[in-house]
């Protein structure tokens, strides 16, 4: 039986359809960043996955707006905040994406670059400038506020491991190896606890917590880019978990692109129901081998990409090994 359309005041809801169609647009992103991988050109897999990512989504039958867009930082093609997409005969959405999540892992040939997106009803999406974001995230299975971002790192580990009913020496944490976190990895090592460092990718690090058991990570915590905390808030909607973050607002100008985009307190903490709400759908294809996806593998005659799909109302993930035979889909603009 099929499943009746939904309104909302912008028209349709987002239809289950989606969530399938949204695997052809991350598989497309990262065929193409895979394509160039380990060629050292970061620049160039980003453009790569930029062009075949706004390729397929101006074929979902969606009127799209991009809210979170890739790239700003570093002057890299983008996506931009702003820019309309889908045929317009669909729902009114808000759409967070990165179409090379990575683009130093992809360059380098190391593990965990993603293709990612997020669709959600319009308005949904937290509309965050480019600037950096303190997050802190844990998996699901465990009570509502077990962590914080005020709380200190031995505290919030802690409280993890009561809570999993292990050891402290038995939690792992995920941070990016960067300089801003010296005191973050001395306070945990202090612990007792292990530490996974990671050169980029944090959505990736964010999502490896809801699986521990497979990822060896339970909580990830530091400061990395705010539109990625927004994709991994929505990445966490759907799958379950915990989720604080809070920008780092260090100018004016950054102060003043916030509240242009409509965040009035620069200095609130957001949950993850906060920055991504209603109904979400998620999508990941790997691009690089990594501990939840397998990245893009090409045969002689066909490509196998691997991709997680999920939806908050429904909390389905649906896990999807794709065998393409018709490469020229993936080689010849249509």
């Amino acid at each position: 039986m099929n499943e009746p359309v939904r309104f909302t005041k912008h028209g349709p809801s987002l239809d289950r359809v989606l969530t399938l169609e949204l695997v052809r647009v991350t598989e497309r992103a990262a065929v193409a960043a895979a394509r160039l991988r380990g060629r050292g050109d970061e620049m160039a897999a980003d453009q790569a996955a930029v062009d075949a990512m706004r390729q397929e989504l101006n074929r979902l039958p969606i009127d799209g707006t991009v809210v979170i867009g890739e790239g700003e930082r570093d002057e890299a093609p983008m996506l931009f905040i702003g820019e309309e997409v889908g045929t317009k005969k669909g729902p009114k959405v808000d759409i967070a994406l990165d179409p090379l999540e990575g683009t130093t892992i992809c360059a380098k040939n190391l593990p965990n670059a993603l293709a990612v997106i997020a669709i959600a009803d319009d308005g949904s999406l937290l509309n965050a400038p480019d600037s950096y974001m303190q997050k802190i995230a844990i998996g699901p299975g465990y009570s509502p506020g077990l962590i914080d971002l005020d709380a200190t790192p031995a505290e919030n580990i802690s409280a993890l491991a009561a809570a999993k009913g292990v050891p402290v020496n038995e939690i792992t944490a995920c941070i990016l190896d960067r300089p801003r976190h010296a005191r973050i990895i001395d306070d945990v090592r202090a612990t007792g606890a292990a530490i996974r460092l990671i050169g980029d990718g944090d959505v990736a690090g964010v999502i490896h917590t809801t699986e521990p058991d497979e990822t060896g990570i339970d909580i990830y915590m530091g400061i990395g880019g705010a539109p990625e905390g927004v994709l991994a808030a929505a990445a966490l909607r759907c799958i379950g978990g915990q989720m604080q973050c809070r920008l780092v607002i260090d100018s004016n100008e950054q102060r003043e692109r916030a509240n242009r985009m409509g965040v009035d307190d620069v200095d609130h903490k957001f949950d993850m129901s906060e920055m991504a709400r209603g109904d979400v759908l998620f999508a990941a294809t790997g691009v690089t081998d990594g501990n939840m996806l397998s990245g893009v593998k090409f045969g002689r005659n066909l490509i196998t990409t691997h991709t997680v799909v999920m939806r908050s109302s429904s909390g389905t993930v649906r896990w999807i090994k794709a065998e393409h035979q018709d490469i020229e889909k993936f080689d010849v603009a249509e």
